[in-house]
């Protein structure tokens, strides 16, 4: 791929600003672990397995700051910086995963030298990134048999390379698909209000020369019901053990649009996004975010001042209407709370 969406570099987290493409493509490079959560919470990175590799190398930048006689005061303070972290943004289980993950990688190594844990989560943190790279390729490879020679796939919001550590999750298994000879092209709807369809989905896949028609988010049903759309391929930020799916707010508006049609509808994700503890999707948090995000574009008013906004984030889509979802473990089919499990423990 022809960009990098985050990095660890000279001592420092390197992240591509998703704010402000497709117009510039900026880096910036942030040296302390507040810095990279406030790069969360603003959507300066975005997407849950993205979030989560963020989490990690901002937990091992946290760490180097920490200055502590005993390791008691060390873990207090670790345990600080971790609360932060997961203080960023509550739907997008790969952020608690993640931070989980150091914690216990910090945990197992108590009695050492406090710079050879340092070392460690930043080695965690690196190896967190290299692994989430080679698990969406395997979901590519999983889910590429599903997309038939020809197809024109519906995605909605951005579940590519700028979502995860490379690749993606979606758009891997669109990857695939073409990497695999398939003759396939993408309708990519803009996803309001952050427009990530329109401004990262379409950026993305025309770096990579993979054909691209970007349409509104109400014009799915129109295409659909015309024939235009063969199968939808989302990603998702937590995933419950009934199989309901959290995603981008509107996925669940897609789902029930292809089952009416008859259009497969796919979720993509790691097993990492599996949050087996929750029954269903109604236990699942929903973030809400300011209302200008609403009313404004870039800054400009497109609503009368004052009008009252809801904007929820995610939304739910039930299992009933995902046909399969593709992880790198295999892919489950309806049989959600006894497939996923087993997937989960593979």
């Amino acid at each position: 791929m022809s960009f990098r969406t985050i990095e660890w570099r000279d001592n420092a987290v390197v992240m591509i600003d998703q704010t402000r493409l497709p117009v510039e493509e900026i880096y910036h490079s942030y040296t302390d672990f507040n810095s990279v959560a406030d790069a969360i919470r603003r959507m300066v990175i975005r997407g849950a397995p993205a979030i989560g590799v963020a989490a990690a190398m901002g937990i091992a930048l946290g760490v180097r700051e920490i200055v502590a006689d005993t390791q008691e005061s060390f873990f207090r303070q670790l345990d600080n910086i971790c609360s932060i972290m997961a203080g960023t943004r509550p739907t997008a289980i790969n952020l608690f995963w993640a931070i989980e993950r150091m914690k216990k990688k910090a945990l197992s190594l108590q009695g050492s030298l406090l710079e050879e844990i340092r070392s460690a989560l930043k080695n965690e943190a690196i190896l967190i990134e290299q692994e989430d790279l080679a698990i969406c390729k395997r979901i590519g490879k999983n889910g590429a048999d599903l997309i038939p020679e020809g197809a024109t796939v519906l995605t909605h919001c951005n579940a590519g390379g700028l979502a995860t550590a490379g690749y993606g999750t979606a758009l891997g298994v669109i990857r695939a698909a073409r990497e695999s000879g398939k003759n396939i092209q993408v309708f990519a709807d803009e996803t309001r209000p952050w427009l990530q369809g329109a401004r990262l989905t379409t950026w993305e896949l025309m770096k990579d020369n993979i054909p691209v028609t970007l349409i509104t988010d109400n014009m799915a049903g129109f295409f659909m019901s015309r024939g235009e759309i063969t199968c939808c391929v989302v990603g998702a930020d937590r995933i419950a053990a009934n199989g309901d799916t959290a995603n981008k707010i509107g996925t669940f508006s897609v789902a029930v649009l292809a089952m009416e049609h008859n259009i497969p509808f796919y979720v993509a994700a790691p097993v990492s996004t599996l949050d087996l503890t929750l029954s269903d999707g109604s236990e699942i948090p929903i973030e809400e975010r300011p209302a200008t995000e609403v009313t404004h574009i870039r800054g400009l008013p497109i609503a009368p001042e004052g009008v009252r906004v809801r904007n929820p984030s995610f939304d739910i889509t039930p299992a009933k209407y995902i046909t399969a979802i593709i992880t790198e473990n295999g892919v489950a089919t309806k049989e959600y709370r006894k497939e996923l499990a087993a997937l989960a423990a593979a």
